[in-house]
């Protein structure tokens, strides 16, 4: 823990900076404001795994930097940081879809670990959804809904297993 509290910083301005500086035009803001910087995405996802102490220590720590850079290679033209380990490369590979069509068929193939981090992905998607049709909306709860109880059998009661059962929920 000691060294990755030590390369934080610069894990979180490397993502930060591929979302700058390398970022494919669509992709530099959120969509729901056309103005926050898309970064924040990433970084909220990775912090939002650090909090969760009843994970593993090892899961957290790989976890946040997988969340750092999940969406490195779909959304900029950066690649990965070379100090980055290989299970943490592996991690942000499984996470990489070419649509998120595609990925709602094929994440269920992946370890439950791509399946926790893409939890984090989803509620932070779902914090800022007002841009998503309704049809879109509907969709995304219901995979979010199918990750949050495969995520809470394997982990338990974890924060963002609550997050994502408020978030997921049909709030017709």
């Amino acid at each position: 823990m000691k060294d990755f509290k030590e390369n934080f910083q610069k894990l979180v301005n490397d993502c930060i900076s591929a979302h700058c500086f390398s970022v494919k035009p669509s992709k530099a803001v959120r969509k729901w404001d056309g103005l926050t910087p898309y970064s924040v995405h990433p970084v909220w996802c990775a912090t939002m795994v650090l909090h969760e102490t009843a994970l593993a220590e090892d899961i957290r720590i790989d976890g946040s930097q997988a969340l750092l850079f999940h969406d490195v290679l779909e959304d900029t033209l950066a690649e990965l940081p070379n100090y980055l380990s290989e299970r943490v490369k592996n991690l942000v590979q499984d996470m990489t879809f070419e649509s998120s069509d595609v990925e709602m068929l094929k994440v269920w193939d992946k370890p439950i670990e791509v399946k926790l981090f893409k939890l984090y992905d989803k509620v932070s998607n779902l914090m800022d959804a007002s841009w998503m049709s309704p049809e879109k909306l509907r969709k995304y709860r219901e995979y979010t809904n199918r990750l949050t109880q495969e995520v809470q059998t394997h982990y338990g009661e974890l924060n963002i297993v609550k997050l994502a059962k408020i978030l997921a929920a049909d709030q017709q």
